[in-house]
């Protein structure tokens, strides 16, 4: 069974408990709503990518670990959409969450897919206890304060930003903690995984941010043009498109250059490249690392 198939059985499962008999109907369907369809799976994918390359001893638990990221980037989503930040009106192309379910709804589902991720996170410590706690630390630091997605979002809050410091946070921080839980689930030390997940995350932020610029709105599946309007940080409009494109190159070029050793090292190289260039339009292809 090839990631994604993988990916989408552990998150229908994951799914399946929380909306099981009791739950209030509309809830259930506003998290389905929220997950499904899912975007690329980027994050979950790179879970599985690194617990396969660290020699994976427990592919099921790694399906869980992976689910359990990808829940936490839909809960993101469904809040980062609301009216109090973006007030994005669709997202993957389709109406976001509040605006079909209400905002009340919406908060709640994010709430309730964050919880829904530690609940799966055990699921997949079931056989191996131990792993349980360096999990939970890994995907704790990546959401939470002072480096993670939520400080992130309060970055958009403050007076100024920097930029380094906001996409370490919005956006690097769970890269990093889909490459450290990979790791963990695959019996390895999740810390070594840091440094890889961090330097993807920028890399996918600054591509988001060129993608903002050169695409439209109905090509991105969101809004575009949405960092100019609300005065946010962006590598486009700080450093420019040549610039932007120089620094990407430059992030994923420290991303191979880090991955930590592991039986997979090689394929992982090439896989991590080839994800670096389906964050862009085919006519900013990086070169090879």
């Amino acid at each position: 069974m090839d990631a994604s198939a993988r990916i989408e059985r552990a998150l229908e499962g994951a799914l399946a408990e929380a909306g099981a008999e009791g739950c209030p109907p509309r809830l259930v369907d506003a998290m389905s709503y929220a997950v499904f369809p899912g975007g690329a799976r980027i994050r979950p994918r790179l879970t599985l990518a690194v617990a396969w390359a660290c020699g994976d001893d427990d592919p099921a638990a790694s399906e869980q670990v992976a689910a359990a990221i990808e829940l936490l980037h839909c809960a993101s989503l469904v809040h980062d959409d609301m009216p109090c930040f973006d007030d994005a009106d669709f997202r993957r192309g389709k109406p976001s969450v509040h605006k079909v379910f209400g905002e009340s709804t919406a908060l709640l589902v994010g709430d309730a897919l964050i919880v829904l991720a530690f609940e799966t996170l055990e699921r997949a410590a079931t056989k191996r206890t131990e792993r349980l706690a360096p999990l939970v630390r890994a995907v704790g630091r990546a959401i939470g304060a002072p480096h993670g997605i939520i400080a992130g979002q309060a970055w958009e809050r403050e007076p100024t930003i920097d930029l380094a410091t906001y996409h370490r946070a919005k956006t690097g921080a769970l890269f990093a903690g889909a490459c450290m839980v990979g790791a963990v689930a695959a019996g390895s030390p999740g810390e070594p995984w840091r440094a890889l997940g961090e330097a993807l995350g920028e890399a996918f932020q600054v591509a988001d941010d060129i993608r903002d610029m050169v695409m439209s709105s109905e090509d991105l599946g969101k809004p575009a043009g949405k960092d100019a309007a609300l005065g946010r940080p962006n590598a486009t409009h700080q450093l420019g498109l040549t610039g932007a494109l120089a620094r990407l190159d430059t992030l994923v070029r420290r991303a191979v250059s880090v991955i930590p050793p592991c039986p997979g090292q090689i394929p992982l190289r090439s896989l991590i490249l080839k994800e670096a260039n389906s964050f862009l339009p085919a006519e900013f292809a990086l070169s090879a690392a």
